[in-house]
């Protein structure tokens, strides 16, 4: 069994936010693979549903905890199905990677990332796979770091979003292939 986290965080006021693109990614991922209904799980601390992925019973996880403590849900449901670290996916934004850039870690440190520190925590070790998804624009340099990754996509980004959630999905199942 594998667990695939999409990070975000949840509520109106961060849809489409850069910070949510783990969110969207997972979002069409269900969508694309004919995954369950989303329903809320609060032994996780927040949404999930299920499916199969390259034939493997999978499990899709959207934390309702705010990103900064994502380890709290993902931790949550890593355990309580046994599933070894290896086996948790980690899809978030990367405020380093500029726009668009998508890339496939194995495990590593934090990188500054508030969300993957949590998940760290929870899972004792950061030998865990995560799909980075590129975020960093010129506004970067114009506005703290916490006021860009909260804010929303420009429009010529969202024209674009499609497109590089499709090429991080293909990327994804190119890494779990059996």
């Amino acid at each position: 069994m594998q667990l695939i986290v999409g990070l975000g965080n949840i509520g109106q006021k961060y849809e489409n936010t850069r910070h949510n693109f783990g969110f969207l990614t997972v979002d069409q991922l269900a969508k694309e693979y004919g995954f369950s209904a989303w329903k809320e799980e609060k032994k996780f601390f927040g949404q999930i549903c299920t499916g199969k992925i390259n034939g493997e019973k999978t499990l899709l996880l959207k934390p309702n905890t705010f990103m900064n403590i994502s380890g709290k849900s993902s931790g949550a449901a890593a355990h309580f199905y046994k599933i070894p670290a290896k086996n948790v996916w980690i899809l978030h934004d990367d405020v380093d990677l500029l726009f668009g850039k998508i890339r496939i870690k194995q495990n590593g440190g934090s990188g500054g990332h508030n969300g993957i520190k949590s998940i760290i925590s929870a899972l004792g070790t950061p030998e865990f796979p995560r799909l980075k998804l590129g975020i960093k624009n010129e506004l970067l340099e114009k506005l703290p770091t916490d006021k860009f990754v909260l804010g929303k996509f420009s429009k010529e980004e969202r024209a674009q979003l499609s497109k590089i959630i499709e090429e991080a999905i293909h990327a994804f199942l190119e890494q779990t292939k059996c």
